[in-house]
């Protein structure tokens, strides 16, 4: 069986949020998932995820719609403004006006601003990102979130600050954030960035945070299947476009 759609992760160890959605999806797509995770030894750079990436896709016979949760989306939506050609749509879930104000960007933030521990700040990013937990969820998700700013990909960090300049892409787009994403915000749904075009699609999940394609999964899989399914109505019957 040929994938239509390509997850893609740089993230591992919050990969667990997302299966929740894949398992929706793939009931009427068929989603393959891409995994980029770095050695120790590597510089925090798109670069290298892009061409790997890119490797993987040029392998396949056809576009494939991209979708990506936070700074997964991001490098999707690095990947389609330059190879637009072997994406047939980007759906970005968690990404918001500003791409490169993820919620790493918020807890170098809160390091520069509150003096305390970084246990101490990881549990309040924990509360930001998820709602009240438990202590013993909160311990959880605190290593989790430890172990992502230490061992994975990013674009901040307490002596840099990645720069992007945001521009329109080609394939048809798809935003969704979470209502109550204090990372993200409703900006996009609210005023139209001048990087959407016309027939790009925003969907806000009401009551949403910023992981709320794993507290909503159905609801965001319809929304999803949904542009897809546009996508390929209006696709043209022949395609004379050759892929690079």
């Amino acid at each position: 069986m040929k994938s239509e759609a390509l997850w893609l992760s740089v993230s591992p160890h919050l990969a667990r949020f997302d299966q929740r959605l894949l398992l929706g999806l793939s009931r009427t797509y068929r989603v393959a998932w891409w995994e980029y995770s770095q050695s120790p030894d590597q510089p925090c750079c798109f670069d290298t995820a892009i061409v790997l990436l890119h490797d993987f896709l040029k392998a396949k016979d056809r576009p494939l719609h991209l979708i990506g949760h936070g700074l997964s989306g991001v490098v999707a939506w690095i990947y389609a403004s330059q190879y637009p050609e072997r994406v047939k749509s980007l759906t970005l879930l968690s990404v918001g006006e500003n791409p490169v104000i993820t919620w790493h960007a918020h807890y170098y933030a809160l390091r520069q601003l509150l003096p305390c521990g970084r246990g101490m700040l990881l549990a309040q990013m924990v509360r930001l990102l998820f709602g009240p937990q438990t202590p013993c969820m909160t311990s959880a998700l605190v290593e989790r979130l430890q172990l992502e700013l230490d061992t994975s990909l990013t674009l901040q960090s307490l002596a840099h600050q990645t720069q992007w300049s945001v521009s329109s892409i080609k394939p048809p787009m798809l935003i969704c954030n979470g209502a109550a994403d204090v990372i993200t915000g409703n900006s996009i749904a609210s005023e139209m960035p001048h990087w959407l075009k016309a027939g790009d699609r925003c969907w806000v999940c009401p009551e949403g945070r910023h992981f709320f394609h794993y507290e909503y999964p159905q609801r965001v899989a319809e929304q999803i299947q949904d542009h897809w399914d546009s996508v390929r109505l209006r696709a043209p019957t022949a395609v004379n476009a050759q892929l690079v």
